[in-house]
C-alpha cells in the first residue's frame, strides 16, 4: 500500500503554492493522485511536475 500526502504537504515539500498543487491534481498531472471527499491525496513518492509556464521548467526569478 502506498503512503499519501495532502496537497498542503506536497506544496511545502515542492516549495510551491497550495493552489498550484490543487491545479496539478485537477489536471491529472500527478501520477497516482486521488480525490476523496474533496481532499487531494498524492503518493509520497510522486515527482514534482515540470512547470510549463517557462521554457526551462523553472520559475522566472526576474519578476
Amino acid at each position: 500500500m502506498l503512503d499519501y500526502m495532502t496537497a498542503q504537504e506536497a506544496a511545502g515539500k515542492w516549495n510551491v503554492s497550495l493552489r498550484w498543487v490543487q491545479r496539478l491534481c485537477k489536471e491529472k498531472r500527478i501520477k497516482g493522485v486521488l480525490n476523496i471527499n474533496r481532499i487531494w491525496l498524492i503518493p509520497q513518492n510522486a515527482k514534482k511536475p515540470i512547470d510549463r509556464r517557462t521554457h526551462d521548467g523553472k520559475e522566472n526569478k526576474n519578476g
